[in-house]
C-alpha cells in the first residue's frame, strides 16, 4: 500500500483559511460594536465581553487543544475546531440578547482555540523543509490580512446588512473547509502527554475571574466584590503554577521561563497586545459615536493603522535578522505608544479625521515591527522540541494581554468619560488612548535583556 501524496497548495490554502477565520473574528466584531450596543441597549463595559469572551476562551483552552491534537490527530482536532467555531457563529447570529451572544462567543472561542495551532502544526509537518519557510510566511501573511480587512469588512457588512451577518458568513466557509480538509489534508500526530482536566479547569477559571474582577470594578458599587474575585483568581493561578512545578508532563513547562528572553518576550507581548486591543475596542466606537461615521466609514478610516502591516511587516522581518530582536521590539513598542499618545493629546470631539492619520500610521508601524520581533525572540529562546508549547504559551500571553488591555481601557474610559454625550465619550477615549500608550511604553522595559 503506497502512501498518499497530498498537494502542498491545498495544504497551504486550507490551513491558512482556518487561521484566517480565527483571526478575522477577533477583529470583525470591532466595527459592529456600536450596532450591537445600540441593538441590545447595553453599556460599554458589558459590550467588552463580546470581544473578551472570545479571546479569553482561546487563551484558556489553547494549550488543551494542542495536547488533544498531538494525541488524537491534528486534522481531526482541526476539523472539530472548525465545526465548533461554525456552530458558535450560528448561535452568535441568532442571539436575542448580550448574554446569549457572550455564551455563543465562548463556544466560538473553544473552536478557534485549536484552529490556529493545529493549522500551523499541519502545515509545518506536511511541507518539505525547503519550502517550509515560504509556506509559513504566506500562512502568517494571510492571518495578518484578517487584521487589515477585518474592521473594514465588518463595517461593510453592518452598513449594508446587519451585525448578525458578520457571523453568518462563517457558516458556508466553515462547512466547505471541513469538507475539503477531510479530502486534501494529511493526518498526523505528535508526542502525546497525559491531559489533566484539573489543570485545564484551573487555567480557565484563573483567566476568566481575572478579567471579571477588572470588569466588575467599573460596575460594582461594592469595591470588595471585584477585589475578592481578583484575589480568588490569584489563588487559583498559584495553585496551577504549583501543580505545574511538580508534574512530570506540565501543560506549561516552567523551566522555559528561566530564559530571560523567553520570559521577557512573553511579558512584552502581553503589553504589546494589551495596548493594541484597548485601541481596537474604542477606536471604531469613537469614529462612529463622536465623528458620526457609519460602520463602513469607521472601518475604512482604521486602514492607516492596520494597513501598515502590509508595508512594514516584510521589512520588519529583515530588520530583525539584521539588527536583532531587541532593538526592533523596543522601537516597535516605542512607536506604538507614541502613536497612541499623539491621539490622546490632539484628538477632541471637534477634531478632523486628518489629525488622526499620522498617529495611526506611527502606531501601526510600531505594532507591525514589535509583533514579529517578539514572536521570533520567544521561539528562538527554546529548542526545537519545545517550539510547539512555546508557541502555545506565546499565544496565551498575546490573547490574555488583549483581554486585560480591553478591560483596563474600559476602566479608564469610565473614570474620565462616559457615553452620555459625545464630549464625555471623547474625554474617555483620550484617557483610554493615554493608558494604552503607557502600557506600550512599559512593554519596552521587558525587552532590555534581549540578546541577538
Amino acid at each position: 500500500m503506497t502512501k498518499r501524496k497530498y498537494n502542498p497548495k491545498w495544504i497551504l490554502i486550507l490551513t491558512s483559511l482556518g487561521f484566517f477565520m480565527s483571526m478575522m473574528d477577533s477583529m470583525i466584531v470591532t466595527t459592529a460594536s456600536t450596532a450591537i450596543r445600540s441593538d441590545f441597549h447595553i453599556s460599554v463595559d458589558m459590550l467588552q465581553w463580546a470581544l473578551n469572551a472570545y479571546n479569553i476562551t482561546i487563551a484558556a483552552v489553547l494549550l488543551v487543544g494542542v495536547a488533544l491534537g498531538e494525541k488524537y490527530g491534528r486534522r481531526k482536532i482541526y476539523n472539530l475546531g472548525i465545526l465548533v467555531f461554525t456552530i458558535g457563529s450560528v448561535l452568535c447570529a441568532l442571539s436575542p440578547n448580550i448574554g446569549m451572544l457572550i455564551t455563543a462567543r465562548i463556544i466560538q472561542g473553544v473552536g478557534a482555540s485549536v484552529m490556529t495551532p493545529m493549522s500551523m502544526a499541519i502545515l509545518t509537518n506536511s511541507i518539505p523543509d525547503a519550502e517550509r519557510g515560504k509556506a509559513l510566511g504566506i500562512w502568517s501573511g494571510i492571518g495578518g490580512l484578517a487584521l487589515i480587512i477585518g474592521p473594514s469588512l465588518g463595517g461593510l457588512i453592518v452598513s449594508q446588512l446587519s451585525w448578525q451577518w458578520i457571523f453568518w458568513i462563517n457558516v458556508p466557509i466553515g462547512i466547505v473547509t471541513i469538507f475539503l480538509s477531510n479530502k486534501f489534508l494529511p493526518e498526523s500526530k505528535g508526542s502525546s502527554s497525559p491531559i489533566k482536566p484539573l489543570d485545564a479547569l484551573l487555567v480557565i477559571i484563573s483567566f476568566a475571574t481575572m478579567i471579571l474582577s477588572l470588569t466588575e470594578i467599573t460596575t460594582s458599587k461594592n469595591i470588595m466584590l471585584p477585589l475578592a474575585i481578583g484575589a480568588f483568581s490569584i489563588l487559583i493561578g498559584i495553585w496551577f503554577i504549583i501543580r505545574q512545578h511538580h508534574e512530570k508532563y506540565p501543560m506549561i513547562p516552567l523551566n522555559l521561563f528561566k530564559s530571560r528572553i523567553f520570559s521577557g518576550g512573553n511579558i512584552a507581548t502581553f503589553m504589546l497586545y494589551a495596548s493594541m486591543y484597548g485601541v481596537v475596542f474604542f477606536l471604531p466606537q469613537f469614529l462612529q459615536t463622536v465623528a458620526h461615521n457609519n460602520a463602513l466609514g469607521a472601518g475604512l478610516k482604521i486602514l492607516p493603522w492596520t494597513g501598515t502591516l502590509v508595508v512594514v511587516a516584510p521589512f520588519a522581518g529583515k530588520a530583525v535578522d539584521r539588527f536583532g530582536e531587541k532593538i526592533i521590539a523596543i522601537l516597535g513598542l516605542l512607536l506604538q505608544g507614541l502613536g497612541y499618545l499623539l491621539l490622546a493629546i490632539f484628538v477632541t470631539a471637534q477634531t478632523s479625521y486628518a489629525v488622526m492619520v499620522i498617529p495611526l500610521i506611527i502606531s501601526g508601524a510600531g505594532l507591525s515591527m514589535a509583533g514579529p520581533a517578539l514572536q521570533k525572540a520567544v521561539l528562538d529562546a527554546v529548542n526545537k522540541q519545545e517550539i510547539g508549547k512555546a508557541s502555545g504559551i506565546y499565544n496565551v500571553f498575546r490573547l490574555l494581554g488583549g483581554a486585560v488591555g480591553t478591560a483596563i481601557a474600559v476602566i479608564v474610559f469610565y473614570k474620565f468619560g462616559g457615553i452620555i454625550s459625545t464630549l464625555l465619550f471623547a474625554n474617555g477615549f483620550k484617557a483610554a488612548m493615554l493608558s494604552s500608550a503607557i502600557v506600550s511604553f512599559i512593554g519596552m522595559f521587558f525587552c532590555i535583556r534581549f540578546k541577538r
